[in-house]
């Protein structure tokens, strides 16, 4: 029986930090704010550590067939140009969101981003990785 080759766990200490941020944000603000609001306390959690935070930046996507830029999207941060996350603020979390991130992620340089949403009966927070070493336009196509 072949044993699982184990992968280091991608930004391990960002990745804390963020989750916790999720959860004191959810705690001090509770559910039913907007998403810029709770953006706008991501970056501020955030920014006390000190971590780069960029609000909406603007993501090249690629073609996997010719490498080539085919457009762009703006997610709602990237954190340290590592890490993309995708706010919601809604009563329930849909496949939609989840595949949102999941473009986001299939078709840029960023492995890993976090779908979290506030105003879910209990806090939302879905990691989600999509390494590099799957992405053919990063192959040199």
């Amino acid at each position: 029986m072949d044993t699982p080759i184990k992968k280091p766990f991608l930004y391990k200490d960002l990745s804390y930090i963020i989750q916790g941020c999720f959860f004191q944000i959810r705690k001090e603000y509770g559910p039913g704010h907007k998403e810029s609001v709770y953006q706008n306390i991501i970056i501020e959690c955030l920014q006390d550590k000190p971590i780069k935070v960029e609000k909406e930046k603007s993501i090249n996507i690629y073609s996997n067939q010719t490498g080539k830029k085919v457009g762009s999207y703006r997610p709602d941060l990237i954190i340290d140009n590592k890490i993309i996350i995708e706010i919601k603020s809604s009563r329930f979390t849909t496949k939609q969101d989840e595949k949102q991130l999941y473009h986001y992620l299939r078709n840029s340089k960023y492995e890993i981003g976090y779908l979290v949403n506030f105003s879910t009966a209990k806090l939302y927070v879905k990691r989600i990785i999509y390494t590099n070493d799957r992405k053919p336009f990063l192959k040199g196509v």
